[in-house]
């Protein structure tokens, strides 16, 4: 082919690829990012956030319940309230490990404290780690409550474990000191009221009449009781009149209130001998019992010692520990094994 065939063809291909070019710079402008509209007012940002919203789905049409019977209403009521707690109420003995820095016995008993119970005994000290106290506290209250106290206060930071030593087998012991008097029941209010000058008495003396009159009714009324026995005019005849006369005491001799303390101290040395106690301390008119045992023994002793005229008793609380096992051989644990199994009926005693 020449070359003057070719030329048509050359500046067709050109004028072709100058209308594509043009075209391509006319569409270029449209598709540049156009700037925001200007804010009117504050309805815009309304306006896009409602646009922009996705909305969410209908709300579920729910139908009317039914209204209920008094029947239904009732069987509700009887059959879906939970029944009462009719667990028994008894003593728990709470053994807490806890770490030893201030404000640790605050906070279990506040514990205790906002769930209800009332703490019969409380003892806290150090054991033999430097770190570590324990805390045994008696309670009483159901089990599965007295259980949730116990995982509560497990709970706290610085409680390591709490032990339930109700049903485990414990040495438990408390301390009793009590001042018992020496003079006997009838001059515990004077020991109660003064110091070392009031002495014990024995027999009263009328006060002295202040009027005339008084004296003469006294006067007559002494000559009627004479020819009557002794337990007659203390129990029968009042004074006439309606008057009342004060008793003053006169106090024993020496030898007779010797006599009536050595009797009492005797007898108290003797009862706290019986019960593992013992005298620690010795005075004019009272002397003080040191015992050590378990809380129904001290409510026991005290009980004995109340005749004499307790003056002052204190009480450290309950302290246990549990038991440790005894290591068996292998036949005594069949031995035991075999005894609780099945009875035989025929070796039992007739009825």
């Amino acid at each position: 082919m020449s070359l003057f065939a070719l030329r048509p063809r050359l500046a067709g291909i050109a004028r072709s690829s100058r209308c594509i070019s043009s075209s391509l710079v006319v569409s270029a402008p449209d598709e540049l990012p156009k700037p925001p509209r200007p804010i009117d007012d504050s309805t815009s940002a309304l306006d896009y956030k409602r646009t922009q919203r996705i909305r969410p789905p209908p709300l579920p049409v729910s139908d009317v319940p039914r209204a209920r019977t008094a029947e239904e209403a009732v069987t509700n009521i009887l059959y879906n309230t939970p029944p009462p707690n009719l667990q028994p109420y008894k003593k728990h003995i709470l053994n807490c490990l806890v770490q030893n820095e201030p404000g640790v016995l605050s906070r279990v008993s506040g514990i205790l404290a906002g769930r209800g119970f009332n703490i019969d005994s409380l003892v806290v000290c150090r054991t033999e780690i430097r770190d570590l106290s324990r805390m045994s506290i008696v309670i009483s209250g159901q089990d599965s409550v007295v259980e949730q106290a116990r995982r509560q206060l497990e709970d706290l930071v610085p409680v390591w474990a709490v032990l339930d030593y109700t049903d485990t087998h414990v040495i438990s012991r408390e301390l009793l000191l009590v001042k018992v008097s020496i003079l006997g029941p009838e001059y515990l209010e004077d020991q109660f009221v003064g110091g070392p000058s009031h002495e014990p008495r024995r027999s009263v003396h009328p006060a002295e009449p202040t009027s005339k009159l008084e004296k003469e009714t006294i006067l007559a009324h002494n000559f009627e009781r004479s020819g009557q026995p002794d337990h007659v005019q203390a129990s029968s005849h009042p004074p006439p009149n309606g008057h009342s006369h004060v008793h003053v005491p006169i106090p024993l001799t020496p030898s007779e209130a010797l006599n009536l303390k050595h009797q009492h101290l005797r007898s108290i040395s003797s009862l706290a001998s019986q019960f593992g106690g013992k005298v620690v301390d010795v005075s004019d008119n009272s002397i003080i019992v040191e015992l050590t045992a378990k809380t129904s023994r001290v409510n026991a002793f005290l009980s004995l010692l109340k005749p004499f005229g307790i003056l002052e008793s204190a009480r450290t609380g309950l302290m246990a520990m549990p038991r440790t096992p005894l290591a068996r051989s292998p036949d005594e644990s069949d031995d035991i094994t075999d005894a609780g199994g099945a009875i035989d009926a025929s070796l039992l005693p007739p009825g």
